[in-house]
């Protein structure tokens, strides 16, 4: 079905193509600051047709890499936020680690027995 479709749109693209060529009236095209020799005038909006599909994609494609830069600036500056907040989060664990007193809860007595690992009986 594509297949047949594409066919179809070729002939109809072709067919088309053919009445504007036929055209065999010829017109001065002034330009801005010149002027073009006189052409067919379905060669005239061949071209024009063909410029502005051109520029128009062009265009687009320029437009697109702004708004893909935009919404990529703005998803860094989100992430750099978020780091941000997370590089204060940890200052702020890192300072108050480093004011809280370190406990030794190694308890010495001098009560202990001594013990001598070969002789069994104990001194009291």
């Amino acid at each position: 079905m594509r297949f047949v479709l594409i066919i179809l749109l070729f002939l109809v693209f072709g067919y088309s193509l053919g009445l504007v060529l036929t055209n065999s009236s010829e017109i001065a095209v002034n330009l801005l600051f010149t002027e073009a020799p006189a052409m067919n005038l379905g060669l005239l909006l061949i071209l024009c047709l063909f410029l502005g599909v051109l520029i128009g994609m062009l265009l687009s494609l320029l437009l697109f890499k702004v708004f893909q830069n935009k919404w990529e600036i703005s998803r860094l500056n989100k992430e750099n936020k978020r780091l941000q907040d997370k590089l204060t989060q940890a200052q702020v664990e890192i300072e108050q680690l480093s004011h809280t007193p370190v406990v030794d809860h190694t308890v010495q007595t001098d009560s202990e027995v001594y013990v001598d690992p070969i002789d069994t009986t104990t001194i009291r």
